[in-house]
């Protein structure tokens, strides 16, 4: 299959609807990564809602620097430079609700504009039939003068044919095309999901997270699942996922040893890998 229709910046801001997101917005055809780029135009000053978007990453990654396939012509690699403003409620909870909000945009403007159904596994990886389709990745820095700068790093995987993910891939990974008739125009969702997100991060920046906590467990796959939590100092954790906290932590109830014992309290999971277990 030949490459979708090329990514073009005057496509993306013909149905562009947002006040400040994109709309200063750089495409490139190759960068090692989106991020990088990103968050050195974010050093040098660049405003609140600039985009970067390309064709190809040559050195994409995602959580703990792990590889991002990135081949060109297909996908969507996005980062998004997002400046703390006055939040309505604690810092911390703001930087932690960034990457589920994100998520959330993304999945609603794919049902938005492929009708594919996405499912959130917590935090921020979008699935498609028990599949990877996408994922995000924040990457946040404190200054001294302007507040905090999240970089928001978006790859979602558009129109690229499942036979052309490596082989190790194939049976985790997926992309919307698997769930549509035809190729997705990417200039049309790229511009949505940036709508999308304006929209959420307004939310959040006003009313603080409880309207979004209840769109994000709509979707939400891992609630109700039993998981295992790999934490990175290698313990883990075998539990159920009963519910998320005010501030998106994922709270897990370990499995008891015992039938006869109490259950064992909650555990608020901040920052670990989670694997859905199969029922």
């Amino acid at each position: 299959m030949a490459p979708s229709a090329p990514l073009n910046i005057e496509a993306i801001r013909s149905t562009l609807a947002t006040r400040a997101l994109g709309q200063i917005l750089y495409l490139y055809q190759d960068l090692p990564s989106t991020n990088r780029e990103a968050s050195s135009l974010a050093q040098q000053g660049a405003a609140h809602g600039t985009v970067v978007t390309a064709e190809q990453q040559s050195g994409g990654y995602g959580r703990h620097g792990r590889a991002w396939f990135s081949p060109p012509g297909f996908n969507i690699y996005c980062s998004i430079i997002v400046r703390g403003k006055s939040q309505t409620g604690p810092l911390a909870q703001w930087l932690s609700w960034i990457p589920l909000v994100t998520a959330l945009a993304v999945a609603e403007a794919t049902r938005h504009i492929t009708t594919a159904p996405l499912a959130l596994k917590w935090p921020n990886d979008l699935l498609l039939q028990d599949r990877k389709v996408g994922g995000i990745l924040c990457e946040s820095t404190m200054t001294t003068t302007n507040g905090p700068i999240v970089i928001i790093g978006i790859g979602l995987n558009v129109n690229v044919p499942p036979h052309s993910f490596p082989e190790d891939l194939r049976p985790i990974a997926a992309s919307l095309i698997e769930a549509v008739p035809q190729p997705i125009d990417r200039n049309r969702l790229i511009s949505q999901l940036l709508w999308e997100l304006e929209q959420c991060l307004d939310e959040l920046q006003s009313h603080g997270p409880t309207r979004l906590r209840q769109a994000y467990l709509a979707r939400c796959a891992t609630v109700g699942r039993q998981v295992k939590v790999l934490f990175a100092n290698d313990q883990q954790i075998l539990g159920t996922a009963e519910a998320l906290s005010a501030d998106g932590a994922l709270q897990v109830r370990p499995l008891s040893a015992s039938l006869r014992a109490q259950p064992p309290a909650l555990i608020e999971v901040h920052a670990a890998d989670v694997i859905h277990l199969r029922e």
